[in-house]
């Protein structure tokens, strides 16, 4: 709950830091309802059986027209950020229940002309439900095994506006999963459709663009290591948690404001794979997983977005599938350091949630 609670608060820096307290009377803010409507998706055979309806939902959003202050605001074309709360069945209340919850959010404006707009919706937050596996009373719930979960929401959307009125019709996945912190941990994954309706209190249409220190280097390949810790759980269910342990050795570079990359060398040590094949002997040699990693970097001025799929080059076992995969975001303090709260995967299954820190060496010149 408390290691949740913390990637919440990483998560809200989209909204927080990047909005200055004096420019408050000179925002361009309101309020936006999202009716939704989607079905649960069974990506696995094992809960094919589970989806008894369909899915509706319900959003509330507060959202803030970005004004130029950051250098991003321009790069990106404007985009909005805020915050939902958020409501939705699941296809079966018996085992599933219902969730509830609020994610902050950024949305990219890809195309602007006059009162149309198409932009692709980023958000993440945190979600609740009171329906979890349990052996006896719910043991057909192979999706999720803690109450309070993470969310992630992404789509695609439309604006009309008119004056201070707006239609929205949008699509998007939202995701519910604890990050394998405990199993079963299959995770919700339900696709929607969405007509909403949103009102502008306050209007600034003239965005202000003002001279910026630039924070990001680009055209440098950036070099560096980083640290992670986490918890895992393996199946079969009931064994505990143990510490999963990292190290990368990364290199980075900056092509445009847009866009990055990076390539790591990735070394971890879970320790619940002592308790996998119980028979066979092993030690802490015999836990270190080997991968190299490539992926794509949204950078925000300090707060970057990061997507990509790497490959186990050794890995003694084979708890998991050979590929992994990396969705998440790091946040760059002035002196190289940064914090990363990065969600791991197998394919659609949630690996674990790599909670660290890293350096770069050479981020700024001496």
């Amino acid at each position: 709950m408390i290691i949740k609670f913390r990637y919440f608060i990483v998560l809200i820096l989209i909204v927080l830091n990047h909005t200055d307290a004096h420019l408050q009377s000179k925002l361009s803010f309101g309020l936006e309802v999202n009716p939704k409507f989607g079905f649960l998706l069974a990506q696995r055979p094992e809960i094919a059986n589970i989806p008894r309806s369909h899915t509706f939902a319900g959003e509330l959003s507060f959202f803030i027209q970005t004004t130029g202050k950051r250098k991003w605001h321009k790069t990106y074309n404007y985009p909005t950020v805020g915050g939902t709360i958020f409501g939705a069945s699941v296809g079966n209340k018996v085992i599933l229940g219902n969730f509830y919850g609020s994610y902050a959010f950024i949305e990219f404006p890809f195309f602007k002309k006059s009162s149309y707009e198409l932009c692709a919706k980023l958000g993440s937050g945190l979600a609740y439900t009171s329906k979890v596996y349990d052996p006896l009373l719910n043991p057909k719930n192979a999706l999720i095994s803690s109450h309070v979960n993470t969310l992630i929401c992404f789509g695609l959307k439309n604006k009309f506006t008119i004056n201070r009125h707006q239609i929205t019709l949008g699509i998007d996945l939202t995701h519910f999963s604890n990050g394998a912190y405990k199993v079963p941990n299959t995770g919700v994954n339900m696709p929607f459709i969405s007509l909403g309706y949103g009102c502008k209190f306050k209007t600034n249409p003239t965005p202000t663009d003002t001279s910026f220190k630039q924070s990001l280097p680009f055209r440098k390949l950036l070099l560096g290591m980083s640290a992670v810790y986490s918890y895992k759980e393996m199946s079969p269910f009931g064994q505990g948690r143990l510490p999963v342990y990292g190290l990368s050795l990364f290199s980075r570079y900056f092509f445009r404001p847009k866009v990055g990359c990076e390539f790591s060398l990735d070394v971890i040590s879970k320790q619940i794979i002592l308790k996998y094949k119980p028979s066979i002997e092993k030690n802490q040699a015999d836990l270190i997983q080997v991968g190299v990693y490539a992926g794509y970097l949204l950078p925000l001025d300090k707060l970057h977005f990061a997507l990509g799929m790497g490959v186990n080059i050794y890995d003694k076992f084979k708890p998991e599938n050979l590929f992994y995969h990396r969705i998440g975001m790091r946040y760059y303090l002035d002196n190289g350091i940064h914090l990363n709260v990065v969600l791991r995967s197998n394919w659609a299954k949630a690996d674990f949630t790599e909670w660290g820190i890293g350096y770069t060496f050479n981020y700024r010149k001496k």
